[in-house]
């Protein structure tokens, strides 16, 4: 199957004064859209960081926290995903962002309003529900801010978004909940939310679809147009091997990502002696720190090697991945917290090694009509196996080994981790060959 791809913007003789420009109001737009997914972010983070807190007013297991934080949030965020980017894709994807962020900042002030276990399930479910129409319009219309060879780097500065909301999450989730009650934290941050969504509404404006993309082919005379409806997309997403096998790996990259920071603050606490004072400080700076700088690395990196080949998209996160193993497992093994969380820094930025990459590679692949749904389908698989599987297997795994582990079940758990960080490295060498074999085909 041919897919149109914009030409590379390095292709020829072209000076860097002849490429396009970011459209007017670019940054603006990026910079407000990030705080968006700063706060999709916090909401989510402050489960984890507040599990503690939690566990002692609700009385809930490890095992319901990570079903709480993956497979109850995850069925929502990632089935909605895709007919809400389908509708983004054909009207107006500020709108769905603006309605999408109220939604689920109302639901997070649910979270703090609950008063048993049911509740909380109730209340995150909806935030899931609204977190599904939240970075797929995202993805969209930064590509119709930015041209080709600019995206990698703006969609990387979105995607600090994860580690600015897990850091704020961590520093003000900890220090309300200190100060005042877990409950504090989360209505704060859902009414922030709600406000911001009122923002997004007023100020951003809608971008032209495909602006800064090659026009697509003329048909031949009574040929019909290209179709990009929601089945056509979805066929064309999953037929093509180099995208299921970018959102494949992608998926079990996060079954590390997504159980780590469900169980960091926990663990760390439990088992390694932080207080929720140490947490607000120095667990937040390697958080936002840490993988702040990896995101953004990578997004680099894809700009300026990714248009010599395109191998790049997946040697970047295979070989990120594997330099994080061994921190990795020193970290969970390290005997106290200020070596734990020093080790911590190295995982925590080369883990989101995947996430530009991957995110810039779909973008490229597709047509400008079929971005804000391919972007969504690409969520479905990485959230599907890495948010609904992550937390909720660490949590179960933590349960199982509390029996005969009961002071360190977290740490026990954790190292089960290290063979799907093996897994997704071996998908990212997979996702190089297909890559290669697919130029070839086209060559």
């Amino acid at each position: 199957m041919t897919v149109l791809s914009p030409p590379s913007p390095v292709a020829g003789a072209a000076s860097p004064d002849a490429l396009p420009r970011p459209a007017p109001g670019a940054w603006l737009v990026l910079g407000i859209l990030c705080f968006v997914y700063v706060l999709n972010f916090l909401d989510r983070q402050l489960l984890s960081i507040l599990a503690k807190p939690i566990q002692d007013d609700l009385g809930v297991t490890d095992g319901q926290l990570g079903l709480i934080g993956g497979l109850y949030f995850a069925l929502f965020y990632c089935t909605l995903a895709v007919p809400v980017g389908w509708l983004a894709d054909r009207t107006n994807r500020v709108r769905v962002l603006s309605v999408a962020c109220a939604l689920w900042s109302a639901a997070t002030a649910a979270c703090g309003m609950a008063n048993s276990y049911p509740q909380l399930v109730l209340a995150r479910m909806t935030v899931g529900i609204g977190e599904a129409g939240g970075v797929p319009p995202s993805y969209a219309i930064i590509s119709d801010y930015f041209p080709p060879h600019r995206r990698g780097a703006a969609l990387g500065l979105f995607n600090l978004g994860p580690p600015i909301g897990q850091a704020l999450g961590v520093a003000f989730g900890a220090t309300v909940a200190a100060a005042y009650s877990w409950r504090d934290a989360f209505i704060s941050i859902g009414v922030i939310g709600v406000v911001t969504a009122v923002i997004v509404y007023l100020v951003v404006k809608e971008p032209p679809r495909g602006r800064f993309d090659a026009p697509p082919p003329v048909p031949a005379e009574g040929a019909p147009p290209p179709a990009s409806g929601f089945w056509s997309t979805w066929r064309m997403f999953f037929s093509r091997r180099v995208l299921w096998l970018v959102a494949l790996a992608s998926g079990v990259t996060q079954i590390v990502t997504y159980a780590t920071l469900n169980f960091a603050t926990l663990f760390l606490m439990r088992e390694k002696g932080m207080t929720l004072q140490d947490v607000a400080l120095w667990y937040a700076l390697v958080v936002g720190v840490g993988a702040g700088v990896g995101i953004y690395l990578a997004g680099w990196l894809v700009d300026r090697l990714a248009p010599r080949s395109k191998t790049a998209y997946a040697y970047i996160p295979a070989i990120g991945l594997s330099l994080a193993i061994p921190f990795f497992v020193g970290f969970v093994w390290a005997p106290g917290w200020p070596l734990a969380l020093a080790l911590f820094v190295v995982p925590m930025c080369l883990n989101y090694s995947y996430l530009s990459p991957a995110v810039a590679l779909v973008q490229a692949e597709v047509r400008p009509d079929q971005r804000v749904m391919s972007g969504a389908l690409l969520l479905l698989v990485m959230n599907l196996i890495g948010l609904g599987l992550g937390p909720t297997y660490l949590g179960a795994m933590s349960d199982w080994f509390r029996a005969g582990h009961p002071e360190n079940s977290l740490q026990m758990a954790l190292y089960t981790l290290v063979p799907f960080y093996v897994a997704a490295v071996l998908l990212f060498l997979l996702l190089a060959r297909a890559i290669r074999a697919e130029q070839r085909g086209q060559a």
